[in-house]
């Protein structure tokens, strides 16, 4: 225990629980807070200590960590608190805005920040093979004092000094997760009513997004040489003329396009702005507002 650093960990939903849980198993002493305290009974009986306040929270670790519900209720919990000389992380999702924001708010008030972006359900954290990982940026100083500690529920990625790229790289990611979400939802509405064996179309379609996969690495080579022509085997105009048959498909089987339409669209104007021979990168430059 005396090689264990001391952590304090404010908010205990699902995630925070699990983060308790994982820093316990380690052996580090901790110290919890949650404004209902019910959630920290069990806690209690598996050798955390439970503050009655989040000033008393604070006050007993060098390393205190948040997991709450959004930005706003770090600025309420932390309001009036003393923070000179404080590690304070920050693992409560948020905007890189808000990142950078509540980073100088924190240094402000004499304290060092890190900001972070949990990749991970709660099931996942404290089980080294389960992939968990998450992003961190703001002061390296901070990351390397606490880096053992930090690597305790999950893996750690120290993404950058500017403390709102932790949040970045967390919504980028979970946005090119949510478009690939779309796309599946898509393609199950066209089968679900035929004699398609869904679990099997499964393996079909994970399997053919894992190939697809690395065309990820050729939109990255476009973007950084600003050649979208190089390499294309597929161009855009092809694939637009293509998508002619997807929407036919999904006139035939009675399922809406709304999902495939937007990105459609914007194909669309980037071929009718004499870009045909590209592939999809383009699409990136019409995005930018």
């Amino acid at each position: 225990m005396k090689d264990k650093g001391r952590i304090t960990l404010l908010g205990l939903g699902d995630m925070g629980t699990a983060l308790a849980r994982a820093w316990l198993a380690d052996g580090h002493p901790l110290t919890v807070w949650n404004r209902s305290p019910g959630k920290a009974e069990p806690l209690a009986a598996e050798g955390a200590r439970v503050a009655g306040t989040v000033a008393e929270a604070v006050a007993a670790s060098d390393l205190v960590v948040l997991c709450l519900l959004d930005d706003a209720s770090v600025g309420a919990v932390l309001d009036g608190v003393d923070l000179t000389g404080k590690d304070v992380v920050n693992l409560t999702t948020g905007t890189p805005g808000e990142g950078r924001t509540r980073g100088a708010w924190v240094e402000k008030r004499g304290g060092r920040f890190l900001d972070g972006g949990v990749m991970a359900v709660p099931e996942m954290i404290g089980d080294p093979e389960s992939g968990a990982y998450v992003f961190y940026s703001g002061s390296r100083d901070l990351f390397d004092a606490h880096r053992k500690a930090l690597a305790v529920p999950a893996g750690t990625r120290y993404v950058g000094a500017d403390a709102g790229y932790a949040a970045l790289y967390d919504v980028a990611l979970l946005s090119a997760m949510t478009g690939m979400f779309a796309g599946v939802s898509h393609a199950f509405a066209l089968v679900r009513n035929e004699d398609v064996p869904l679990s099997g179309f499964a393996d079909m379609l994970v399997g053919w997004l894992t190939a697809m996969a690395p065309y990820t690495h050729g939109i990255a080579g476009h973007l950084e040489s600003g050649d979208y022509t190089e390499g294309v085997t597929s161009n855009l105009a092809m694939m637009t003329e293509g998508n002619a048959t997807l929407l036919r498909t999904a006139e035939e089987q009675k399922v809406s396009p709304e999902l495939l339409t937007p990105f459609m669209a914007l194909m669309e104007r980037r071929v009718a702005d004499g870009h045909g021979d590209e592939d999809t990168t383009g699409v990136v430059d019409l995005l930018a507002r």
